[in-house]
């Protein structure tokens, strides 16, 4: 890990909310910045090759392109094959997370959980009905979104 300096977490105070919508972003985080654009490309550069973030891009409100149907869905995995059914499950274009969180509760099995999107409740279906195809999933519960309560990026600096 490095330490960021002064400059460089302004930059990231910009970028991790909204970057400006103009022509010239990064030239604009700069001058906002009292930097260079050079700097602030290096800085996202170097924030992706030491693996702090994956990616820097556009991110879409699925809600108003017509992808408002989505739920959470848990699975009982055994342990052994949590890594493979993670990178079966993540290759889905419809299934935005995929996470193992070992359950302490005797009563709760589930420990493998994908979220599944989808423009339709039946194509929510389709897809968790997909993911059943990979080996180790069978067991499952779907917990649909009834309401979404809060939605935001994290806020680091």
């Amino acid at each position: 890990m490095f330490a960021l300096t002064e400059t460089e977490k302004k930059i990231l105070r910009i970028v991790q909310k909204n970057i400006p919508h103009t022509k010239t972003p990064y030239a604009d985080i700069a001058t906002a910045c009292e930097t260079s654009e050079e700097e602030v490309i290096n800085l996202l550069r170097k924030l992706k090759e030491n693996h702090c973030i994956r990616r820097f891009g556009a991110m879409i409100r699925h809600q108003k392109t017509d992808w408002v149907h989505n739920a959470m869905v848990a699975w009982v995995v055994d342990l052994k094959d949590i890594e493979a059914a993670g990178k079966q499950a993540a290759a889905f274009d419809n299934v935005s997370h995929v996470y193992y969180r070992p359950s302490p509760q005797e009563d709760w099995p589930y420990t493998f959980y994908t979220m599944v999107h989808g423009r339709t409740p039946a194509e929510c279906k389709s897809v968790i009905f997909e993911l059943e195809a990979i080996p180790f999933l069978k067991e499952h519960v779907v917990l649909p979104s009834v309401k979404e309560l809060k939605k935001i990026s994290m806020t680091y600096f």
